[in-house]
């Protein structure tokens, strides 16, 4: 398949991913199916390994794939529910948290909420339709010492949240806490990135600093809540911890 390479184009991984969810949905590739290697869809799309990376998180995230290390990725059947079946859960911090662990403050630096129509990509991700309103919060947060990290949030506006940019500079999961959100369900995925012009600009950084992307979204069976968050790390001065605990 030959990827329209145009300035108008969706980008490249975006392409990639459209057409092997249009693989899995016309049956060509079925249920338990393995896919190629990530170096075969790199040679099938004429695209850089990350390129090919990012598509299959995205896939992953949306459980049309699933990763068996070290056998490969493989077609996930719709009809499942893998996180439900998967005997292991993660124990996810929080960025406040994580810093208090370490000894340090976190800091909110820069913080800005706004409604917003959600694109096709954030739309897709809250389960509503394209040019809904939105939530937007924006955060740099960091300690005393180092910018570290650059959130973009995206709320849907089933809640009531303040639009007064002051209330952010706090935990965001505290404050939806005292609303009675209380989060039943998480899934995230991690990728490093190269940081684009704007996590650049928000983090202060060069263009080739590492950066750790950390894609989120978090429900709440309670209350029609849902959240999809784009977290941007510094890998100059951040590491990100995981405990995974079985419930075997």
């Amino acid at each position: 398949m030959k990827l329209d390479t145009s300035k108008e184009a969706a980008p490249l991984y975006i392409q990639v991913k459209k057409d092997i969810k249009k693989k899995i949905e016309n049956k060509v590739w079925n249920p338990g199916d393995k896919i190629p290697s990530e170096l075969e869809l790199c040679k099938t799309y004429d695209v850089s390994r990350i390129t090919v990376r990012e598509a299959i998180n995205e896939l992953v995230w949306e459980e049309y794939l699933v990763r068996k290390r070290p056998t490969g990725t493989f077609v996930l059947d719709q009809n499942e529910q893998f996180e439900e079946k998967n005997n292991y859960y993660t124990h996810v911090r929080g960025f406040t948290f994580e810093m208090n662990e370490l000894g340090k403050k976190a800091t909110t630096l820069k913080a800005n909420i706004s409604i917003v129509q959600a694109d096709q990509h954030v739309a897709k991700q809250l389960n509503i339709s394209a040019g809904e309103n939105v939530y937007e919060i924006r955060r740099v947060r960091g300690t005393e010492d180092n910018v570290m990290v650059y959130f973009k949030t995206y709320i849907k506006t089933t809640v009531i949240l303040p639009t007064d940019p002051k209330d952010y500079y706090g935990s965001l999961s505290k404050m939806l806490n005292e609303k009675g959100i209380h989060i039943s369900k998480i899934k995230e995925y991690l990728e490093a990135v190269k940081p684009t012009e704007e996590v650049i600009g928000e983090l202060n950084i060069a263009e080739d600093t590492p950066v750790l992307k950390r894609v989120k979204k978090t429900f709440c069976k309670d209350v029609d809540f849902a959240e999809y968050t784009e977290c941007y790390y510094n890998g100059d001065y951040y590491r990100y911890y995981i405990d995974v605990n079985s419930t075997t």
